[in-house]
């Protein structure tokens, strides 16, 4: 006698959309983040307080800090927004594509989405990180330990996307790292370099290309 495989039961439930509670604390954290970027754009990124965020929201302080750490962590919202963004993009580059100009496209295409409100983005908020970036060197420094802590993340990915292995494979680590400084270099070269570029994107699609081309250039002699 052989034993028979059990009927298959109806399908399992599926994802379940949030409980009341989930969707509290949403629409809770959203409104501390709109109310920090209003508070931001009106009064600077140093200027404005905790308290000032919480009160806005019409909660206590200590509420504020069960969903952010500090203002900087709220102010970096929308950088985390634009890393998630870059990541996802850069999976849906042909897979033939050459690394760095696969970067290049995808960097840049967010970059511009950022200044004209698509995929999602607020462009208010944009303008307002842009600005804050150049006004308070405690914010950017903040901004840099969050661009290395996800600079590990890029090289993951671009590893897996040249087939190989970053434990072993210095190449990952070099593209990534050339990657992040080239897009802070952009993005302080639109702050400092005056009407040399009319936006970040544009920055950044040139100091993408200089990787691109290759850093090796002649060197000419001094005048």
């Amino acid at each position: 006698m052989t034993a028979t495989a059990p009927e298959a039961g109806p399908p399992g439930p599926g994802p379940q959309p949030p409980g009341r509670r989930e969707r509290k604390k949403q629409r809770t954290r959203e409104a501390l983040v709109d109310a920090a970027f209003t508070l931001f754009a009106e009064k600077g990124f140093d200027a404005t307080t905790v308290e000032e965020i919480a009160d806005t929201v019409d909660v206590s302080s200590r509420t504020f800090f069960r969903y952010f750490a500090s203002k900087e962590e709220v102010a970096l919202t929308f950088q985390e927004e634009q890393v998630r963004a870059v990541m996802t993009a850069l999976a849906t580059r042909p897979a033939d594509e050459p690394i760095m100009t696969a970067l290049r496209h995808t960097v840049v295409e967010i970059a511009r989405a950022c200044e004209a409100g698509e995929l999602g983005f607020d462009p208010r908020r944009f303008e307002c990180m842009l600005a804050m970036m150049g006004d308070s060197p405690a914010l950017m420094a903040r901004s840099l330990e969050h661009a290395q802590r996800k600079q590990a993340m890029l090289t993951e990915i671009v590893a897996r996307r040249m087939g190989l292995d970053p434990d072993t494979d210095l190449r990952p680590h070099v593209i990534a790292a050339a990657a992040t400084c080239a897009f802070q270099a952009a993005a302080d070269a639109a702050r400092r370099m005056g009407g040399t570029f009319a936006t970040l994107s544009e920055a950044v699609d040139q100091a993408f290309a200089i990787l691109e081309n290759g850093l090796n250039e002649p060197v000419r002699p001094a005048g």
